[in-house]
């Protein structure tokens, strides 16, 4: 059946494909709308802030400093804009946000070789970075939410290189070494970039009134 969402050599999303995905984002944007406090719901002005930090991850994503062969890429803080969604509206929207984007990522720059890789690289990898949300209430849960964040995400990229890409792992080393070099050697390299630069009081404190804006 995952044949008819794939092109002829597999590796790339059919229109039949990318028509459903589009269907499952904007499912899952709704959803957003109606995750947090029970009687309310998600307003408006939180949904746009979602939206806002999904486009803003986007286009900080294309802006890369290094890209890897078979997937992965230092960007300019694209992880840190979904892991704010988290540290602002806590863990269930952080998570769906998360989803979503790894969605997006899927039907706009596919690496796909199964659906459980799509499903480990793509959903659970960056649903991971809803984690942030679980430190919105702590001191310094911005810096400690999105390591906590990061650290998930990549472990399921690591879990992925080991069950579906191992045989891209050079003769005499583990699969387990070589997916955690390969993958640290991108996020962990980005993370620690988006770190210096959030310990810069003038960014975090102009993150600190926005996260006040957004939750007014």
């Amino acid at each position: 059946m995952l044949n008819i969402f794939l092109s002829a050599d597999g590796n790339e999303l059919s229109t039949l494909g990318s028509i459903a995905i589009a269907v499952i984002i904007f499912a899952l944007l709704i959803i957003v709308s109606t995750i947090g406090d029970k009687k309310k719901g998600m307003n408006a002005k939180q949904l746009a802030f979602c939206a806002v930090l999904i486009a803003l991850a986007f286009v900080a994503s294309n802006l890369k400093l290094f890209r890897l062969p078979m997937g992965g890429s230092i960007t300019l803080f694209s992880m840190f804009f979904i892991t704010l969604s988290g540290y602002m509206y806590g863990p269930s929207v952080g998570l769906i946000v998360g989803i979503a984007y790894g969605l997006l990522n899927m039907l706009l720059d596919p690496y796909i070789i199964s659906l459980p890789q799509a499903l480990v690289d793509y959903v659970f990898a960056y649903g991971a970075l809803g984690i942030s949300g679980f430190f919105s209430n702590k001191k310094n849960g911005l810096i400690m939410g999105y390591c906590a964040a990061v650290i998930g995400r990549f472990v399921f990229a690591v879990l992925s290189g080991i069950i579906f890409f191992k045989t891209y792992t050079p003769e005499g080393m583990s699969p387990l070494a070589y997916s955690v070099a390969y993958n640290g050697s991108y996020l962990l390299a980005e993370a620690l970039l988006t770190i210096i630069v959030l310990m810069i009081p003038a960014v975090r404190n102009g993150i600190a009134r926005i996260c006040i804006i957004a939750k007014e």
